[in-house]
């Protein structure tokens, strides 16, 4: 299994693909261990994970070397990424204790009703490439500070990533049979999905996640589901400072090169402030740098594979093919690389691809809307539902149309903006189920009623 830079084609390495035998033995492995890691007190399951996040912070600059080089992150961005995979980890060390502790509800008499808390057992996590230290954050370390064992399976395209993270958490004493990496592509997916898994978690896209959801459901594996989207940001017509809002639009839609599930992909422009706002962003789209992702200075790297840029081409093409105006990029990529411009669209419309499906790339449309209520129709004129923005100076005014999307996440004045304290969740076509937060640490842990009667 080779594993290709995207910014060159080169191979950075090679790698033996896991297949159904090793899958199976790997499982085995942890189902035997899980029990006496769940056995052990909180504060040694928090010790080792403290012990990990210290790993982390002295290794930042090889950890982002790696992700650089495997899915084309610009090299500022992937150490802030090992940063703030560092700060959700501390979230979840600090807050994890109350939310493991038994809760007495009523005392009758001689009867105390309790509820307690357990782990689930065995998680399965297949994840993907574009945030793979964050994206496993969210999900191994909830699942093993609550004492679950972790079968993690990373896209193959960060494979060297996901054996970095795993050698760090097994040196910082998470022992061997509680955490394991499956190496391999769709074939490694289906063998590890064959176990009889206690929960599975599943981070990619919508077509996927429905062949990860029907193979979980042959053996009534719980499962949650991180999905595909198509992110919308409102305009409203009482905006002020319109130069400062394009900038924050701007950093939300192309940063990780527009690879981010809740980054921006359709904007909604108010009339009244539609021309300054254009001209805004048009011009900053203009001055991102793109090249070397290695290289200090450069915001846009290469995309992660080649079949996005061919995907990427093809929304284009047909954006401009049925009336859209080029603003800034579209100039196709001569050189190697999967490399894709900075790309913003105006005079798009619903007609389009770029307004319907998951772009997952630079690429952009604006659209001019005369209201409030069109704006929102259109923004919820999506398959998708996990996040969207409205920039406005008046709460009030806001405030109830943020209320009527059917979304996981909305922001007021800010944009594709995760925050481990808070729920990450999607509605629709963007997946089911919750991590982060209080709730992202519960969904890794059972209930248990408890009836106790004390005898006379």
């Amino acid at each position: 299994m080779d594993i290709i830079n995207p910014a060159t084609g080169a191979i950075i390495s090679s790698w033996e693909a896991d297949d159904a035998e090793t899958i199976s033995s790997k499982f085995h492995s942890l189902q035997a261990g899980q029990p006496l890691w769940e056995a052990q007190p909180l504060s040694q399951r928090q010790h080792a994970l403290w012990q990990f996040s210290d790993l982390l912070g002295q290794h930042v600059d090889e950890l982002a070397a790696m992700l650089t080089q495997e899915m084309g992150k610009p090299i500022s961005q992937a150490r802030a990424e090992v940063h703030g995979a560092r700060k959700r980890i501390h979230f979840f060390l600090e807050e994890s204790a109350q939310w493991l502790d038994d809760e007495y509800l009523e005392e009758e008499g001689d009867t105390t009703e309790m509820i307690g808390w357990e782990a689930i057992g065995v998680v399965g996590y297949l994840s993907t490439w574009n945030y793979p230290y964050l994206l496993a954050t969210n999900v191994v370390i909830p699942a093993l500070l609550t004492g679950n064992a972790v079968l993690y399976k990373p896209s193959p395209q960060v494979t060297g990533t996901g054996e970095q993270l795993l050698a760090l958490l097994h040196e910082a004493q998470v022992p061997r049979d509680v955490v394991q990496l499956v190496r391999g592509g769709t074939a490694a997916g289906k063998a590890l999905l064959q176990q009889p898994l206690d929960a599975c978690y599943f981070t990619g896209t919508y077509a996927n996640g429905q062949d990860v959801y029907q193979q979980a459901a042959r053996h009534m594996t719980p499962c949650h589901l991180d999905l595909s989207s198509n992110d919308p940001v409102y305009i409203t017509a009482d905006i002020q400072d319109v130069e400062a809002v394009a900038q924050t639009v701007l950093t939300g839609a192309f940063y990780n090169s527009g690879q981010s599930a809740s980054g921006v992909k359709r904007i909604y422009v108010h009339r009244d402030v539609y021309e300054p706002f254009v001209r805004h962003l048009s011009r900053e789209t203009k001055r991102l740098r793109m090249g070397d992702p290695t290289q200090e200075g450069n915001y846009i790297g290469p995309l992660a594979t080649p079949q996005q840029v061919i995907l990427l081409q093809q929304q284009l093409d047909d954006a401009l093919k049925k009336g859209a105006k080029l603003l800034a990029g579209g100039e196709p990529w001569t050189g190697a690389g999967n490399y894709f411009s900075p790309t913003l669209l105006a005079e798009v419309n619903h007609d389009m691809r770029l307004m319907q499906e998951e772009s997952f790339g630079p690429l952009v449309g604006i659209q001019e809307v005369l209201n409030d209520e069109t704006a929102l129709r259109l923004m919820q004129d999506s398959p998708f539902g996990l996040t969207a923005a409205i920039f406005s100076d008046h709460w009030a005014k806001v405030e109830p149309l943020m209320r009527r999307m059917k979304v996981g996440t909305a922001y007021w004045n800010c944009c594709d903006r995760v925050q481990p304290n808070l729920p990450w969740s999607g509605r629709k076509q963007s997946g089911m189920g919750t991590t982060l937060s209080y709730l992202g640490i519960r969904a890794f842990l059972r209930p248990k009623a408890y009836h106790l009667v004390n005898p006379r």
